[in-house]
């Protein structure tokens, strides 16, 4: 009867057809809850992402440099290029972002990773085996954000936008 059974309730389930009526309940699918999906970014977070995206490309002209394609320039070009949007947007940051470390120790330093570490604020790099504590040498020291401090938007603003089209009149 299995062996039967499972090949009719494949190709039932393949065409598209209900399971055969002569299905023992135990065997019947359950019906369970899917668990809801977590929520994306709210409307207010993107337009903060596409703002701070805004300034970068605003005061850095980061997007600029990004989107262009710089195998024709030698490398004294793109590093005179370089050096102003580092500048630039190096002081975005600064202005609009509490960056601070994730971790307080010193690059290159000595660590151990204790038990119950959080993925999300250590990443593991090379020979990972067995459980922690983990001793390791300390690669970057990573960066979280403490803050965030945007300016305000005008109402109705297009929150789309990062940086709007520049057309220059005679």
């Amino acid at each position: 009867m299995g062996l039967g059974l499972a090949i009719r309730c494949f190709f039932r389930v393949l065409s598209g057809k209900p399971l055969p009526q002569d299905l023992p309940p135990e065997l019947l699918p359950t019906r369970e809850p899917r668990a809801a999906l977590p929520a994306g970014p709210t409307l207010a977070e993107q337009a903060q992402a596409i703002q701070l995206l805004g300034l970068l490309q605003k005061e850095g002209r980061l997007l600029d440099f990004l989107q262009e394609s710089i195998e024709d320039y030698d490398d004294g070009q793109v590093g005179a290029a370089v050096r102003n949007i580092h500048r630039d947007c190096r002081k975005v940051l600064q202005d609009y972002v509490g960056l601070e470390p994730v971790l307080d120790g010193e690059e290159e330093s000595q660590m151990t990773v204790e038990p119950g570490f959080d993925p999300s604020r250590i990443r593991l790099i090379g020979n990972v085996t067995g459980e922690p504590p983990f001793s390791g040498v300390l690669r970057h020291h990573g960066w979280r954000a403490a803050g965030l401090r945007l300016p305000r938007l005008p109402e109705g603003r297009d929150l789309t936008v990062i940086a709007p089209a520049e057309v220059e009149l005679p």
